[in-house]
This record gives structure tokens, sequence and C-alpha cells, in this order.
């Protein structure tokens, strides 16, 4: 299913591009899903992707691998002080929210210097795009939470200004 979805939004992407939209860079992380999802996408339009180390998915300490699903299923007491005070470094080991903050700040800005006037794709993960949405237009951290795989969100840096254009557009996806 992945895999599919990867082709799909290479597509969607490859067909934006081709429309007038053009793509001058894709990002991934250091996970591998990151690059598995943009692989279509590079081929089609012929881009090697780069890794931004910094737009990796939050760092959840004791509850990486896997076991961050599993407490959630189970209704564990520290989800819910999570998801009340939109803080993930409630969860023991987990990422402080302000270095996690400072390192999406961080990345977002390089990129930006890097591609003045230029439209690259960063394939990332749910929390940090939710958490990048939320910087660009001051919403609370979780507010953007919940974006499906393979979705498109997009966030226009402009004189200074971030702007949302858009959020979990899974067109592509329930279309084919």
């Amino acid at each position: 299913e992945g895999r599919r979805q990867a082709d799909l939004l290479g597509r969607r992407l490859a067909a934006e591009h081709a429309g007038g939209a053009p793509i001058d860079a894709i990002y991934v992380t250091t996970l591998r899903r990151t690059r598995e999802t943009a692989a279509p996408l590079a081929r089609i339009v012929g881009i090697e992707p780069l890794v931004e180390r910094d737009l990796r998915e939050v760092h959840l300490g004791e509850w990486e691998g896997g076991a961050f699903r599993a407490r959630v299923a189970a209704g564990d007491p520290i989800f819910e002080r999570v998801s009340a005070d939109e803080r993930w470094d409630h969860i023991p080991g987990a990422e402080p929210l302000e270095d996690f903050d400072r390192r999406l700040r961080e990345a977002t800005a390089r990129l930006v210097a890097c591609h003045p006037d230029q439209r690259i794709v960063v394939v990332t993960h749910g929390g940090v795009i939710g958490h990048l949405l939320h910087q660009a237009c001051g919403a609370r951290r979780f507010a953007f939470g919940g974006a499906e795989n393979a979705s498109i969100s997009e966030v226009v840096h402009v004189s200074g200004r971030q702007l949302v254009r858009r959020f979990n557009d899974t067109g592509h996806l329930t279309a084919a």
C-alpha cells in the first residue's frame, strides 16, 4: 500500500512540475521510509533527493520503534498529558519541545536560504508536518496532527512570511 501511495504521490507532484510548478529540489530525512516515498517522484523528474537530517521525526525517547502506537492504543495516561499539553516531551526521554522547535526552525531557514524563489519538495513525517504548519501560521502545536501518509501539505515563504496553502491533500490517493 505504501509503494502504491508513493507512486500516486510522485505522479501527482510530477504533473504539477510539468504543468508549470517546477520542482527545484527534493529533500528526505535520514529515515528510509522518506527515501522510499520520494523515489517515484525523483525518478520521474530526474532529481536526486538530498538528506536534511533536522527534518527527522520528533524523537520519542522510550516510545520509539513502535512503542508509541502501542502506548496510545493502550490508553497510556502519559499520552493523555501529551495531547492535553501538546508537548511530545512528556514522554520519558523524548526530545524537549524547545529543541524540536529550534531544530525545525533552523532547518526551514536553511532550506529557504538555499532555494530563494524556488519550489522544493520535502518528504518528512507527521509530527514534523504538524509542527512546521504550527510554526507557519501560529496555530496550536497539535492543530495539524494526523497528516495522512503520502498527503501533500504546502507552505509558501514570501518576503519573510509563511503562508499555509494546503494541508493533508490526498486527492491523488482517493481518485485512483
